[in-house]
């Protein structure tokens, strides 16, 4: 079992790696498998709206978008942490996300999702919000924690200080763990949830 975690700050071992890297110790403890990616400090260009990775099955901008998507394939959980800029998360890793999302073929349904903020003072529950639609429109259930999945601080070593924000992030890899573990055996057991063809409909006839 293997979680990825993406870390859209461009600082590699800033206030937002502080955070995921508390859950990769938890997760240790519960058996399961990590990667952090690092992904906010790359060169990374925005969906266009080309349709070609329909025809590709891959985005067509060969860069860290197409890197990740095996690796997102494979794995059974999905943790995506931001910094917040102006109450949003980081641009680049919209952009990532936007493009991994879309370009991606294959099924994400029971992949479970989590996603982690972090501020030096406010912001955070909108960039959560923002987070966490991407799981919702991908059919994977969403891990929570025992509040918003935020830390507070302006450096890493302020953030470690964050006993509470710290706390949640450990609640939260507890939880997703266990929710891990469960969806396998449910996934055993009963098999993925029927699928119905999808009925596309535009409010605009």
């Amino acid at each position: 079992m293997k979680v990825l975690l993406l870390n859209g700050s461009p600082h590699q071992n800033g206030c937002t790696f502080s955070a995921l890297n508390e859950m990769c110790r938890v997760f240790s403890e519960e058996g399961i498998e990590t990667e952090i990616v690092q992904v906010g400090n790359k060169p990374v260009r925005g969906c266009i709206a080309c349709g070609g990775c329909k025809r590709a099955k891959k985005c067509v901008f060969d860069d860290i978008v197409n890197e990740i998507a095996p690796k997102f394939a494979e794995c059974d959980g999905l943790v995506v942490g931001s910094p917040v800029y102006y109450a949003s998360a980081n641009a680049t890793l919209v952009a990532v996300l936007d493009r991994l999302f879309f370009s991606t073929p294959f099924d994400k349904t029971m992949k479970v999702g989590a996603s982690v903020c972090s501020a030096r003072r406010g912001g955070l529950t909108a960039t959560f919000d923002e987070l966490n639609k991407y799981f919702f429109i991908s059919g994977m259930p969403v891990a929570s924690g025992q509040y918003w999945n935020g830390v507070h601080g302006s450096s890493a070593d302020e953030v470690k200080k964050d006993e509470e924000g710290m706390q949640m992030m450990r609640t939260l890899a507890r939880n997703m763990s266990f929710l891990l573990k469960s969806i396998s055996l449910g996934k055993d057991r009963f098999g993925l949830p029927e699928k119905e063809v999808h009925l596309w409909t535009n409010f605009i006839r």
